[in-house]
């Protein structure tokens, strides 16, 4: 109705002269003035938002022929509608592959059960030979592998060994001028003891070395020693260390469980060193 009553004036203004549309114009913000006066809070239907919201878009004066409702409620009404619109067209969709039927979901999880040295190709092999067709990466999901725990040589070596096995590793501590220092500490297994620490700007292979030549004078050093991969343990410090005595023992790659421990240590004590370099 709104959309015919703004089309009927639009043909009124090109028909009739400017000064009674002018005076028509004047006579209906009267009108609309005492309206705003007597009702607190006009009632406005969808169809009102959605024409206010078009007219915004298709005239750059119509913030100034706006009274019932204020501009930013009429940019309000459009990013509400912008935001139904993204919703509609990001909706759940039955996309994808369909599922599988709990009998085959459970004759996978039971190959893979009872056949543990199996992998998804095998069982997809075997599928097939029972007629039934199921992309591998499907036969993966429904596997259900268990996660693989430490293993239990690792535990009773650590058990057997632990009075003769250091730990040796690295921290950073920064200082108040923004330059960043490298400790080194020298960890005993059995009682968490802190054998040696030191501090370097520049850590190298060879300083690290001389570092265990210190720590352990005279054949004491223990039996073992634990570390994690860093570049910086090359030959030299390999072959002073095989001097030593010691027999070298890396973590396995992407093992956290197998962490020498001398890594929380080094944290505890990083903080103190942070306080006092400051």
């Amino acid at each position: 109705m709104m959309l015919v009553l703004g089309v009927w004036a639009f043909v009124r203004a090109l028909l009739v002269n400017s000064a009674a549309v002018s005076l028509e114009n004047v006579v209906l913000r009267h009108q609309l003035a005492v309206l705003q006066r007597s009702v607190g809070r006009p009632r406005l239907r969808r169809r009102d938002r959605i024409f206010w919201v078009g007219l915004s878009q298709l005239w750059a004066g119509w913030r100034a022929s706006l009274l019932i409702v204020q501009p930013a409620t009429v940019l309000a009404w459009h990013r509400q509608g912008f935001q139904l619109y993204w919703r509609w067209k990001s909706r759940c969709r039955s996309a994808g592959r369909p599922p599988l039927d709990l009998e085959l979901r459970t004759l996978i999880r039971r190959m893979a059960r009872e056949n543990p040295t199996w992998g998804r190709r095998r069982i997809q092999a075997e599928l097939r030979f029972l007629g039934y067709e199921v992309a591998g990466l499907t036969v993966a999901k429904y596997m259900r592998r268990l996660l693989t725990r430490p293993s239990a040589p690792w535990r009773t070596f650590l058990e057997a060994h632990i009075r003769d096995i250091v730990a040796v590793d690295f921290f950073v501590v920064p200082t108040l001028t923004f330059h960043l220092l490298f400790g080194f500490l020298i960890l005993r297994h059995d009682r968490r003891e802190l054998v040696h620490v030191n501090v370097t700007d520049h850590p190298t292979a060879a300083w690290a070395a001389q570092q265990l030549v210190e720590s352990f004078p005279e054949e004491t050093a223990p039996k073992y020693l634990l570390r994690d991969r860093d570049a910086i343990y090359d030959d030299v410090f390999a072959r002073r260390m095989k001097g030593l005595g010691m027999s070298e023992i890396l973590i396995a790659p992407r093992a956290p469980w197998q962490n020498p421990f001398a890594g929380a240590s080094s944290s505890r004590f990083d903080g103190n060193a942070s306080i006092r370099s400051s």
